[in-house]
């Protein structure tokens, strides 16, 4: 690595996440270099579990934040060291060697850009949405995806918006395509099923298709989040 080399700061935004911690630290420990890794910083948005403990153990750096993905993110961005944030969500897996990818990507000036996707499931529905994620579309974006951003271009882009309580990933993903080219890797991170197990693949699928489509019509973060509570949350 050259001197001066550019360093990334994974930010990991967690509620009660103590059934994930520790395998997503012990993978990431296993799958990258500190030569690349400034810190890990887990934002703990008031969990209730083993969490921090946890994390702390595995050598994490906790940040305390308010709730809120959006503003557990900006937390986390603010205290960064590196010049590359990555957010990752706890129950994502990149591939091995994730950090030089990203920094590969940096120095030919590739500011900003995710991974494709790939379910932990053999589920021809649910992998053929991971297919898609190969198409370089804001519309294909999400945060299961992981989002590597360099520090300057996501303060020029002013972070997440905090009133979005869900979609805000989607939302600051849909701007940062508006002002920078955006790079989809050739490589996939593994995510979990979690929440398709819980309310079923179609109908949540569905649901978030509605979602996408209410924000293309105007919705804002109050009525998606509304619609969220009635169809998801419950």
């Amino acid at each position: 690595m050259k001197p001066n080399s550019p360093k990334i700061s994974i930010v990991i935004p967690v509620l009660n996440e103590e059934q994930n911690i520790s395998k997503i630290l012990t993978y990431l420990s296993a799958n990258s270099t500190s030569n690349y890794i400034e810190e890990i910083l887990v934002v703990d948005g008031g969990s209730n579990d083993n969490t921090v403990s946890l994390a702390l153990d595995y050598g994490a750096t906790v940040i305390y934040s308010p709730k809120g993905r959006a503003k557990q993110l900006n937390t986390g961005a603010k205290f960064a060291k590196g010049s590359i944030l990555y957010f990752l969500h706890a129950d994502t897996f990149p591939p091995k060697n994730f950090d030089k990818l990203i920094i590969n990507e940096v120095q030919k000036r590739n500011n900003v850009g995710s991974f494709q996707l790939k379910f932990d499931t053999n589920s021809t529905f649910l992998n053929f949405f991971g297919w898609l994620t190969r198409i370089n579309l804001s519309i294909c974006r999400g945060g299961d995806q992981s989002l590597y951003i360099t520090k300057k271009l996501f303060l020029e882009t002013d972070g997440f918006n905090e009133n979005y309580i869900i979609y805000e990933d989607n939302e600051f993903i849909r701007r940062v395509y508006k002002v920078s080219n955006f790079t989809v890797l050739p490589f996939k991170v593994k995510t979990s099923t979690r929440r398709y197990d819980e309310k079923g693949k179609i109908i949540l699928q569905y649901h978030f298709g509605v979602i996408h489509l209410k924000n293309y019509l105007g919705a804002g973060p109050e009525k998606l989040y509304d619609y969220y509570k009635r169809k998801i949350a419950v």
